[in-house]
């Protein structure tokens, strides 16, 4: 590949040719619309079987339940507004972390443990506490493991922040989004900074004061100021880690998103400033960004992850997770294992009558070749890093570097454009690029030129 180092262009040219691009956040690779049916119960059950127990393990449980529809959801949920479908399908969860647990014949540590959703403090604290109970009897867990779950602030009252404390629960993440009360009423998501406030305060006091905030930008009717005020008040209550993510305008997979209005959100370039405004928000206050959209305090164990080259990315985004194995529980939850990736049927009513009939649900997955593993990890890199050493990561592989860099055209016109440099080993991208790292990346996604998916814009 012989790039050549020409004058960059303007940010609104840049935003034009580049930001408008679809492309995955890439959480995984090879991404989830290219797993397949091949992958099935019977597959799972030879890698679990396959696995090391000298390997650390990770464990995600999916709860895809809330009390209300939030309007600008993207995740696999539903609306539960009774609790006996709650129930019902925590008994299930157990059926599978049984069956899961006994085709692995010697588990390794767990040292990572996420609890995502939906809402998992949809679950009562009885419910969550005998699960949490049977993941320990079922698991060896290390004694200073993460054990993380995602907060609905709203529907967080006292007796949950104990059965979250009596579990081993020491890191909490709170979806915030934006204050402003207009944009608020958009999309459906009321929650004022005094009851935010007032949960935090609940946390902290119960020892959990590892705290994650999640806010977002291109919501509709949100200005620039909207999108930085929100962020000044979150910060006011010091939040350890702060993710900041676009909002993905995906009616197609989303039917939900009609309702709304696309003339209420922001163009594209009012998307960038947003994003900009907060970034810049965030390191004036002293944190740290981390790739694409994350941000950490200097003494948070993430930036230490940075400063060491071990940081990963997974379906929980940026994580110091650097387990091989990540086994999902729970409907359309997906596990990542040495031989490939797995992915729980969607539907929680068919999930629950899959589980209950055979102790699994896999409905699809995909083998990861060699050269999916080389391509995933200058992704990660680039992800992660912002840089990716090219030679080294193919020698690794035993993949010539120029059989892999023949097919890149499009680096090329990035160069050109200042989104990156190449130094004939390291491909490196500069700060004019650093928007725009998942375009960068997706020139190294061997499924996506061929793929039929359809994923949201890079801005």
């Amino acid at each position: 590949m012989n790039m050549m180092r020409t004058a960059g262009v303007t940010k609104n040219a840049l935003l034009q040719k580049y930001g408008m691009r679809n492309v995955p956040r890439y959480t995984s690779y090879p991404t989830a619309p290219h797993f397949h049916e091949g992958i099935d119960a019977t597959t799972y059950q030879q890698w679990l079987g396959a696995l090391s127990p000298d390997e650390s393990l990770s464990i995600y449980l999916h709860v895809p339940f809330c009390k209300a529809l939030c309007w600008y959801c993207g995740c696999a949920m539903q609306v539960a507004r009774k609790y006996g479908p709650v129930s019902e399908y925590a008994r299930v969860l157990e059926q599978e972390i049984e069956t899961v647990s006994g085709y692995i014949r010697h588990p390794g540590t767990v040292r990572h443990l996420h609890w995502g959703g939906g809402s998992p403090n949809r679950l009562n604290p009885h419910d969550f506490s005998s699960l949490m109970a049977l993941l320990r009897r079922r698991f060896p867990f290390a004694e200073d493991a993460e054990i993380a779950i995602e907060i609905d602030p709203r529907s967080l009252d006292d007796s949950l922040v104990e059965a979250y404390v009596l579990a081993g629960v020491n890191r909490a993440s709170l979806g915030l989004q934006d204050f402003t009360p207009s944009v608020q009423e958009a999309i459906h998501r009321e929650q004022s900074f005094e009851l935010v406030a007032d949960r935090v305060g609940a946390l902290r006091a119960a020892g959990i004061d590892a705290l994650n905030f999640d806010l977002m930008y291109g919501l509709p009717y949100q200005s620039i100021s909207d999108a930085v005020r929100s962020l000044e008040l979150a910060l006011t209550l010091a939040p350890d880690r702060v993710a900041v993510f676009g909002y993905a305008h995906v009616p197609w997979m989303r039917k939900h998103q009609n309702l709304i209005p696309t003339d209420a959100l922001p163009t594209p370039e009012i998307r960038r400033d947003q994003a900009k405004a907060m970034a810049d928000t965030l390191v004036a206050a002293g944190y740290v960004q981390i790739g694409l959209d994350h941000f950490a305090r200097p003494d948070d164990s993430m930036v230490k992850a940075i400063e060491a080259g071990t940081l990963k990315r997974n379906f929980q985004g940026y994580t110091t997770d650097g387990a091989s194995t990540l086994i999902g529980f729970g409907a359309s939850s997906i596990g990542s294992l040495p031989n490939g990736y797995v992915q729980n049927i969607a539907d929680t009513r068919l999930y629950e009558e899959s589980v209950r009939e055979s102790g699994l649900a896999v409905a699809r997955g995909i083998t990861v070749s060699a050269d999916d593993r080389l391509r995933r990890q200058i992704i990660e890199s680039l992800m992660c890093e912002g840089k990716a050493d090219l030679v080294a990561l193919c020698a690794n592989a035993g993949i010539a570097t120029s059989a892999l860099l023949d097919e890149q055209a499009d680096l090329n016109e990035m160069q050109a454009d200042g989104l990156l440099s190449w130094d004939g080993e390291m491909l490196e991208i500069t700060p004019a690029g650093q928007p725009y790292i998942r375009v960068v990346a997706a020139s190294f996604d061997a499924y996506l030129q061929a793929g039929k998916a359809r994923h949201s814009g890079a801005i």
